[in-house]
Formats: structure tokens, sequence, C-alpha cells
């Protein structure tokens, strides 16, 4: 079909070729042979007067013209999808949906847990895709790859809707063997300990107890940086080292390993989880469906806390 003399099918494939920046992943992805997406191109080019790619071995690198036809052309065709193709009621028992998601291994471990066991329950088809925290998560929530973004408010932008969780706060953690650790931990202290934190993403982002002590001027002796939360607790066995990480995620570790737990020796405000999720998809059924599970197993959790302020010994 033609549109002002441009074959819609067009938009298909350079949504294709924006997003995979490989010929042949992008053929694939809308199922046209390569010979056929070759001569696609060429048409697009053609249409556009420009030449949209430039070849880095496999790489397709985007030129500016082809960089601003992306977001719109993403767009509008996931308000097609979502508007008139996928309109039908939203039945979640007889659902194949699958949710891709973009959050922390603190949220996957202590919370996103209970959302797969509930959702196994109630619609057993769904399926999730888990991805780690990228570097651009609103840009990939405005072109709509991904269906949620679940990350502390603080750090979330007003571009797209969002939905308060259950507040956190933050502890230190040890080996059970660190004798510094035997004692109130002093501020003076906590500074002259070595430390291991979290980062996330190709640019290593700072994780929240890193940006509030950051906000304070505290500027610690960093001894490991891992990709994730979950890797604190083998960096500190049997070591002097301490780190710093969210309270309920740090009492999971301790049910299994000898972690201790102390409270930290400077006051770090508790922090809002939350959930964002692409303005385009505001009024979708299955988005609205699965929201509403994130709010009420986050309610749950909230009122019967797995972990509290306090100085505890595991």
């Amino acid at each position: 079909m033609r549109f002002k003399g441009l074959d819609l099918n067009l938009l298909v494939a350079l949504d294709a070729l924006t997003t995979e920046r490989n010929l042949t992943a992008a053929a694939r992805r809308i199922n046209l042979s390569q010979p056929a997406m070759s001569a696609a191109v060429a048409r697009l080019r053609a249409y556009f007067r420009d030449e949209l790619f430039t070849m880095r071995g496999r790489e397709l690198i985007l030129t500016p013209r082809a960089e601003e036809l992306a977001a719109p052309i993403r767009e509008a065709l996931v308000h097609i999808q979502l508007s008139i193709i996928s309109r039908d009621t939203f039945k979640p028992a007889q659902s194949s949906r699958r949710f891709r998601v973009l959050l922390s291994d603190f949220m996957t471990v202590v919370f996103f847990r209970r959302i797969v066991d509930r959702v196994a329950r109630e619609a057993p088809a769904v399926r999730f895709e888990l991805l780690p925290l990228a570097d651009e998560p609103d840009e990939l929530l405005r072109r709509g790859e991904v269906d949620f973004l679940i990350i502390p408010e603080l750090f979330m932008s007003t571009v797209h809707p969002q939905a308060t969780l259950f507040e956190e706060t933050l502890v230190c953690v040890g080996c059970r063997r660190n004798k510094q650790l035997s004692r109130q931990l002093t501020f003076e202290r906590y500074m002259s300990m070595g430390h291991v934190v979290a980062k996330f993403g190709r640019t290593l982002r700072p994780s929240i107890e890193e940006w509030f002590l950051l906000e304070h001027g505290v500027k610690r002796r960093i001894e490991v940086v891992v990709q994730g939360f979950s890797m604190i607790p083998p960096m500190i066995f049997d070591t002097g080292r301490i780190a710093t990480m969210p309270a309920r995620l740090a009492k999971h570790f301790a049910k299994t390993t000898p972690l201790q737990i102390v409270d930290l020796p400077l006051p770090l405000p508790a922090f809002t989880e939350a959930v964002q999720w692409p303005a385009i998809h505001n009024t979708d059924p299955a988005s609205i469906w699965f929201r509403r599970i994130l709010l009420q197993e986050a309610s749950r959790m909230a009122s019967t806390p797995e972990a509290t302020r306090g100085r505890r010994r595991c």
C-alpha cells in the first residue's frame, strides 16, 4: 500500500534496520530474504533521498536523517499494534504475551520472583524477559522496546507514567568473621575500610547508595566494583571489606551465607522503588493488567516487610 508515494511496508523494514543495526538480523526480524531487504534499502534511500546507513563491518551506522526517522516510525508502528491489531479484550489465562522488563538484580530477587510465581498461576502462558539496567532506559521506553522499567523513583524521568511500589532502606554488610564489625561501626571506621560497590550498564552508573553518598560529599575507598548487588557477598566473604546494599536483599543473602548486617554510621535516607511504562502503552489492556499485579504484590510486600532498620546479626 502506498501513502503519498511511500510504500508503507518499507517503514516496517526501516524500523527493523534502525533497531537491529544489522542487515541480516533486520531481514530475519521481519521474515525477508537478504536480497529483498537490500532492495528495500535501495527503495528507502531513493524515497528519502538519503543514504540512511553506512557500513562499519557488519554494523549499520545511521545517518542523521535515519536517526530522526527511527523514533517516530517506531512510535507509529507500536500505536498501530496496540490500537488496531491487538485491540481485542486481553484474557490473561489465554494470553502468551511476553513482557520485557528492565530491573536490577535486587528487584529481581526480592520482588519480581513474587510476580513470576503469581503470573504462573493466573496466566501460565505469559512469558518474561528480564533485562539488565541499560544506559538509556528512557529511549527504550519511548520506542516501546521494553514494557516496564523498575528502578528507584529518584532516577526516573517525568516523560512516561509511573507508579510507586515500596520503600527500601540501606544497610552495611560484611563477613560474619569481620572483627571490625563486632562493635558499633563508626563513620571513621566505615570510611577507612575497603568497600565493594555495584555499578550498572556500560557506563557504570552508580547505585542508589553511591548517589546518596556523593550528595553528602562522601567518597569511600572502593576496592572492588561488581555488576550487581548479588555479586557483593562473594567479594566480602573472609575479607575485611564491607558494602552498602538494600536491607531486604542483605537479609535474603544472610539466610544462606555468613553475612553480618549492621546499621550505617551515617543517616542515608530511605528510597522508593517505582515502576514506569511507555506512555504509548498507557491504555494497553495487557499493560494495565500487569501493572495491577505489580502494585498489588508491592502492597503486600510493604505490609509485611522482610527487613527493618536496626542492627542485626545473622
